[in-house]
């Protein structure tokens, strides 16, 4: 009788939600400084700050506890419009996320930053570059967005780089010990968008593959990856 064959088993890409309450956010010297603005509201030098950080470095986490302790509203950058603006500012403290060149309505985030400061709002925007690195055509926005006191997250330290794997992995419910959190830390690229990356990535193939999450697979799937990025036709 022929053996049967065994069925691939299938990763599903099922939502990861992050933890963004205060007490989850892993504080470093990379992040002392935006963490330090987030505590010190509402005593603030400008009513409207910015915050500049790469892809994944906090920036939406301190964000969220920042909405969290003034009441205050969200929303994106590139979906908010003129019309919008009395509403979103209802609360007295907004939060807009992802401020990108070409990807946002000028004339509504300029509406926008004149209502802020007749109504004695807060604004808190985050951005991955300064307003100066942003192409933008108003010359009155260009300015008022380039005056905007600003705070950078920086990239993480050793240990922050660390507790930044453990707790990707805990959003994933994933129980790694030392040893893969040190391989990871020592052979990825030290950024919190890697990390995200590389723990996604373990977590998919560890369940597609029905094996536990070592270190021996995190070296399996970094050298498969390494050979993917260097081999387009792999």
């Amino acid at each position: 009788m022929a053996g049967r064959v065994q069925p691939r088993q299938l990763a599903f890409a099922l939502p990861h939600a992050e933890s963004l309450g205060r007490d989850n956010f892993l504080e470093g010297p990379a992040n002392a400084a935006a963490l330090g603005l987030i505590d010190s509201w509402p005593d603030w030098p400008n009513r409207v700050m910015l915050l500049v950080g790469p892809e994944g470095s906090g920036k939406s986490h301190l964000a969220a506890i920042w909405a969290e302790q003034a009441g205050a509203r969200s929303t994106s950058a590139h979906a908010l419009t003129a019309d919008e603006v009395p509403g979103a500012l209802a609360t007295g403290a907004l939060v807009v996320e992802d401020l990108k060149s070409s990807e946002f309505d000028e004339r509504a985030m300029f509406h926008l930053l004149n209502l802020a400061r007749e109504d004695q709002a807060s604004i808190l925007i985050t951005a991955r570059v300064p307003p100066s690195a942003l192409a933008i055509e108003l010359r009155d926005l260009r300015s008022r967005l380039r005056a905007i006191p600003t705070v950078s997250l920086l990239p993480p330290d050793d240990q922050l780089f660390r507790a930044l794997i453990v707790k990707f992995c805990a959003d994933r419910q994933l129980s790694v010990d030392e040893s893969v959190v040190s391989f990871l830390a020592t052979r990825i690229e030290r950024s919190f968008a890697a990390a995200r990356q590389a723990v996604e990535l373990l977590d998919t193939e560890a369940l597609r593959l029905g094996r536990p999450v070592t270190r021996a697979l995190a070296a399996e799937l970094l050298a498969a990856e390494l050979l993917r990025n260097a081999d387009p036709d792999a």
